[in-house]
């Protein structure tokens, strides 16, 4: 296969810089990305024509991985990766080469979840018009007669427990996005099928597929079951549970039964979990039977699956004992160095199925030992990484557990044609994933222990309550919202006497006409704090450095980041009690105050958005996503104790 050599040179180029400007020993989930992206599908990220790698499914494995380092790091070079990736099949008219529709493969359904991702982050057309491609297969996909997919057209009347993994959690994004609301009683049924017709009541795990036609040699002619638990189907079905869950309505009747089913199959999988060494068996309720083997790929997916249930609520904390085993398990079990900050993977097997020419795999034991286990296989890779970078994620400190962020959405309150068709809300939200939003810095406030929440009406004091820190941003002017929601005597005096009895109030404005600032003054004033109408920092085209902002040592807010970019900013006026937090040749930057038992930090420009911190856009020597994880730790402090 021939290598992307400019372009891999030119991310590990990037990477250096990082490294040497102070992020330090790379973590385990970055370190395996790397080996991914320099040894894994190199013919797919240089050739446009027909040659290279088929569109397959382990690479969406790999890209699922990279977009989860993506968003804890920052680094932007991952995120060209997943780009790169997609880009070598995606045309400029949203068809995908070597893709097949009419093959009916739920497997080549997978990589839509980065095509979504790359949609949602760049508001590409191409993207979205090749997910859809994708979205019409599910909905001609043959099923059985209950309605569960066909794993392929080739094996008729099969469900398999992969299947799940490659077509739900797509299903669901896409569902979301584009308003399908019908698809999630469809998405919730394959799960629940599938639980109903491969579930062991015995043991509580799943078998690996199940012949509705119970015609297939593999099949229990009573059941219709495989006659195997094979470890990577039980991973497949998990990982998708927990990631289904993202996208599912939390007011849908079948929400709890999809959390149910998760939980009664993270209480089996732990039962199974070898408690010598932490990890899973291939054929997992055989551990003891004469070649059966550890397995790197399963393993991952559950210690994913754990981490990722927990975080996320959907398991009880119990499960983070297992979590947390599995994780050491699979650090000295399967991972070993493979040069300057990069591992290997070990010890997954290349592939296991049911059925199909001219080899007919049986479902046997013997059939699964019969498989070839390799080092740095797509699938156990991407598994891991998604792994490595739930548990780093967890290894954080959580200095904000119990509190709330409330971010704005009465004073910016704008909207804008969504894919669907309608009117939906953006510019600073949580949820949204383009240049304008705020997932990122959601999520940094989310890996710290706090929850994000969204206040859509005025702000009282009664609303306020279950609030520490609410952010307000870029008020709207009349050009942006027809009838903007003005700042007032009344909506200050609540927000200061919240702010009095300890609220953490942070306004972060924009410069004069892309902003209201006259009458929002009001508010900061309360605190000694006066935007001026000006515009500060212009940035001509590329020139970053006409953004530059230095931050000296010593700084009581930035205490990581040296060097940000803030372009077009409302300079301030500080006076008693306010006083300035960061000064740049004679402007006042950033000013805080301390008002009662509250705190107020006020800065002329939103610059935590995702196009300043996600390192797509800036050159690697500004530190806008460190200076964003210094703001969050210096937030939470300012929350008196309770």
């Amino acid at each position: 296969m021939r290598k992307p050599i400019l372009y891999i040179s030119s991310v590990l180029v990037s990477l250096t810089l990082l490294s040497q400007q102070g992020f330090g020993q790379k973590k385990l989930s970055e370190q395996l990305t790397l080996t991914a992206m320099e040894t894994l599908f190199q013919d797919s990220t240089v050739l446009k024509d027909a040659k290279g790698t088929k569109w397959s499914y382990d690479m969406g494995v790999i890209l699922e991985g990279a977009a989860s380092v993506w968003r804890n790091t920052g680094n932007g070079d991952y995120f060209k990766y997943i780009q790169s990736s997609m880009d070598a099949y995606v045309d400029k008219a949203g068809n995908i080469r070597t893709y097949k529709g009419e093959d009916f493969n739920i497997d080549n359904v997978k990589n839509g979840r980065a095509l979504l991702l790359l949609y949602k982050v760049t508001g590409q057309q191409k993207y979205l018009t090749a997910a859809t491609l994708l979205y019409d297969q599910l909905q001609k996909q043959p099923r059985t007669k209950d309605g569960g997919f066909w794993h392929k057209k080739i094996y008729p009347n099969q469900m398999w427990l992969d299947g799940l993994y490659m077509g739900e959690p797509f299903y669901a994004e896409y569902a979301a996005l584009m308003n399908k609301d019908a698809a999630f009683d469809d998405v919730a049924n394959q799960f629940i099928l599938m639980e109903k017709y491969a579930r062991d009541a015995k043991t509580g795990l799943l078998y690996h597929g199940y012949d509705e036609s119970k015609t297939e040699q593999w099949a229990n002619k009573t059941t219709g079951k495989s006659p195997n638990v094979w470890g990577r189907a039980m991973g497949w079905y998990i990982m998708a549970l927990v990631d289904v869950l993202d996208n599912f309505p939390k007011n849908h009747p079948k929400r709890a039964e999809l959390i149910a089913i998760l939980n009664r199959t993270a209480t089996a999988t732990v039962k199974y979990q070898d408690a010598k060494s932490g990890v899973w068996f291939d054929i997992m309720d055989l551990p003891t039977k004469k070649g059966n083997y550890l397995e790197a790929s399963a393993s991952s997916m559950f210690v994913y699956g754990l981490a990722k249930g927990v975080r996320k609520g959907y398991l009880p904390q119990t499960f983070m004992a297992a979590a947390n085993k599995g994780y050491a398990g699979l650090m000295k079990e399967f991972i070993s160095p493979a040069g300057a900050e990069r591992v290997n993977l070990n010890g997954t097997v290349s592939v296991s199925g049911l059925g199909g020419k001219p080899k007919y795999r049986d479902g046997s034991f013997e059939y699964y030992m019969s498989e070839k286990v390799i080092t740095n296989d797509p699938k156990g890779m991407g598994a891991f990484i998604c792994a490595a970078a739930e548990m780093e994620i967890a290894a954080l400190p959580k200095p904000g557990k119990g509190l709330t962020v409330t971010v704005d959405n009465f004073f910016n309150n704008e909207f804008k044609d969504g894919p669907a068709g309608v009117k939906i809300p953006f510019h600073y939200l949580w949820d949204e994933d383009d240049n304008n939003g705020f997932s990122l810095f959601g999520s940094i406030f989310n890996n710290a222990g706090v929850k994000t929440s969204t206040l859509s009406s005025a702000p009282t004091l009664a609303n306020l309550k279950g609030s520490n820190i609410y952010i307000i941003v870029d008020p709207d002017t009349e050009k942006e919202t027809a009838n903007p929601n003005y700042m007032n005597a009344q909506h200050a005096k609540q927000i200061s006497e919240w702010v009095k009895s300890g609220g953490v109030l942070v306004m972060l404005l924009n410069d004069v006409g892309n902003c209201e600032i006259t009458k929002f003054n009001v508010l900061p004033e309360t605190f000694g704090i006066h935007f001026n109408e000006d515009s500060r920092n212009k940035v001509q085209g590329l020139n970053f450095e006409q953004g530059a902002i230095n931050i000296p040592a010593g700084n009581t807010i930035f205490k990581t980041a040296k060097k940000v970019y803030i372009k077009e900013i409302s300079t301030i006026v500080a006076k008693a009690p306010a006083v300035s937090a960061l000064t740049d040749k004679g402007d006042v930057i950033i000013a805080t105050a301390k008002y009662g038992k509250g705190t107020v930090f006020a800065v002329g420009d939103p610059w935590f958005y995702n196009e300043y911190i996600d390192g797509r856009k800036l050159p690697a020597e500004f530190e806008n996503f460190k200076s964003t994880n210094d703001l969050v730790n210096w937030l939470i402090k300012q929350v008196p104790a309770k």
